[in-house]
């Protein structure tokens, strides 16, 4: 007696289809976490210019932790307008580096230093940050020279500054006579910041007035706490070109805390 041997492949084998069912459910659960770690804990920014050097350069892959603040509708992909002021919030300290949203379009991400609290006064005097009438301690450290941007390299002055909460970091001066190293006072609103550059003679910051540059930035449009370097490129790496992802790496700028 003859077996029909195609009654056994009739139909797809169950377990084909609760192996498919399972792949596909893998692949939308990474895929919401992937979301929610993004909307709420963590976000990888990268850095897109001079302007906080020497702490971040340009090529910098830096992480950013959402929940150091609190969470506001800018921590969330896309700004949706869901609620406002902040959820859980905590405010920044002085000498955080924040990434936020830039005040006049609610859409271009910015990264600078807290350097005004609400309620303080700021002025520059000869390059200088005077803090509620105090100068701010800065300690010179060895010139480097730097690329200008303009075919040659030039020197620039390193300082340290020290916060009146301790908090140290290395700035760099191109004199003390440029258009913001002398400023009128600047009184921060309540509920906003003041932000610099650690690149003081190249940085759009809060120095200059918001229709035009940051001003104050609202605490509704911090995004979140800059927390360390993960990886770092130089300008010449491309996306296109594999190879240049090792040779252009500068793997001693990985894994770096910021001060």
């Amino acid at each position: 007696m003859n077996a029909n041997p195609t009654s056994a492949q009739s139909a797809p084998p169950a377990a084909a289809f609760r192996e498919l069912a399972e792949l596909f459910w893998t692949i939308g659960l990474a895929l919401i976490l992937t979301v929610v770690l993004k909307a709420a804990l963590f976000q990888p920014f990268t850095i897109p210019s001079a302007s906080m050097e020497p702490n971040l350069v340009e090529g910098d892959y830096i992480v950013v932790s959402k929940f150091s603040y609190g969470f506001s509708r800018y921590s969330i992909p896309f700004s949706p307008p869901l609620f406002s002021g902040r959820v859980f919030g905590r405010p920044p300290e002085r000498g955080d580096v924040v990434v936020f949203k830039l005040p006049r379009d609610g859409r271009t991400d910015y990264i600078k230093r807290v350097i005004g609290l609400p309620g303080d006064r700021i002025q520059m005097k000869a390059g200088v940050i005077f803090l509620n009438g105090s100068a701010i301690p800065r300690h010179p450290l060895p010139s480097v020279m730097m690329d200008s941007g303009y075919g040659f390299t030039r020197s620039v002055e390193r300082f340290e500054e020290i916060l009146p909460n301790g908090r140290r970091y290395v700035t760099y001066d191109f004199g003390t006579d440029g258009d913001l190293d002398n400023t009128s006072v600047y009184v921060v609103p309540k509920d906003n910041f003041f932000m610099l550059g650690d690149n003081r003679d190249n940085s759009l910051d809060s120095r200059v007035p918001s229709a035009i540059g940051v001003g104050f930035v609202p605490e509704d449009n911090i995004v979140g706490k800059a927390q360390g370097i993960l990886l770092s490129w130089n300008k010449d790496a491309q996306l296109l070109e594999p190879w240049t992802w090792f040779t252009d790496a500068r793997p001693e700028r990985f894994f770096r805390s910021l001060r």
